[in-house]
């Protein structure tokens, strides 16, 4: 009893001495464990971070025993340890940076002013997004390959230098005469920024994850995948096979639409809201369907 009673007055000891600067710590630690969880969950980063784990827990046996030999190996190891671990984590630290540098913080005000300057810009997305929607619906009853990236924080200068720019009004005849089977670019994928069509024939990178990508998924449908998870664009997909379309988003593809939903899904992604405060400022922000 008498153990109980110490084991309790030292809790209690160590809770009169947390102030909120331990509290807002903790939680600070926590969050950024549980980002860093999330952020190797299901990629080949879950199985290095098992293997760093074991390794640790090896180190502890190792020095519990007495193994003096071992313990000089793994002290020695862990001393280049953080260099290593950048280097096997780089793809994920690089993603994890970029999601930082498009936090939505950084939305605000992007489409302030005028609320005539705000409804041109719903009026020119909704125009490409009907472009799109309707070019992509006639192309998949073709069985016509098509894809579509459409630009939103993340910059995609790297993509727009690999093909040629186009500088066009979007319009569906010209998403259809782009995809049209052996023209010049129809092998790349378009870009559009601020609802126009910027450049086409261009590549897109591979999915970091491609190991546990289906196998019944082609090469465009791994490149939306791909640049979805390298950037926060929307990437629609037409399957040259099946004509089934399909949208990345955040790395992660949906299939099966239909034209009602392709429009719905498009309209809730890309085109901001407008929110009028007491102050009578406007601000936008992009609304964010799947949030994974």
């Amino acid at each position: 009893m008498n153990l109980i009673l110490d084991a309790l007055d030292s809790i209690l000891s160590v809770i009169k001495l947390i102030d909120i600067r331990d509290i807002l710590d903790i939680v600070f630690l926590s969050y950024l464990l549980y980002k860093g969880m999330k952020l190797v969950r299901e990629t080949r980063a879950e199985q290095l971070v098992k293997g760093i784990a074991l390794m640790f827990v090896s180190y502890f046996i190792v020095r519990q025993v007495g193994l003096r030999t071992m313990r000089f190996l793994f002290e020695n190891f862990f001393q280049w340890g953080i260099l290593a671990i950048i280097v096997m984590f780089q793809p994920e630290l690089r993603r994890a940076l970029e999601k930082m540098g498009r936090a939505k913080v950084s939305n605000l005000n992007v489409f302030s002013g005028s609320p005539d300057s705000y409804t041109n810009i719903v009026n020119k997305w909704n125009i490409c997004i009907d472009a799109i929607v309707g070019a992509t619906t006639h192309l998949s009853e073709g069985k016509v390959g098509a894809l579509i990236v459409v630009e939103r924080l993340t910059k995609l200068g790297e993509q727009i230098d690999t093909g040629t720019m186009v500088n066009a009004s979007p319009s569906a005849a010209i998403f259809e005469n782009i995809f049209f089977p052996n023209s010049p670019l129809h092998d790349g994928a378009v870009i559009v920024r601020d609802g126009e069509i910027l450049a086409a024939g261009c590549y897109l990178p591979k999915p970091q994850k491609e190991e546990l990508v289906s196998k019944e998924f082609g090469s465009r449908h791994r490149a939306a995948i791909g640049m979805s998870e390298q950037s926060d664009a929307i990437v629609v997909v037409v399957s040259e096979e099946t004509g089934v379309i399909s949208v990345a988003d955040n790395g992660h593809l949906t299939r099966g639409f239909e034209e009602s939903g392709l429009k719905v899904l498009l309209k809730s992604l890309i085109i901001p809201e407008r929110s009028d405060q007491e102050n009578g400022k406007k601000k936008g922000f992009f609304k964010r369907l799947f949030n994974r």
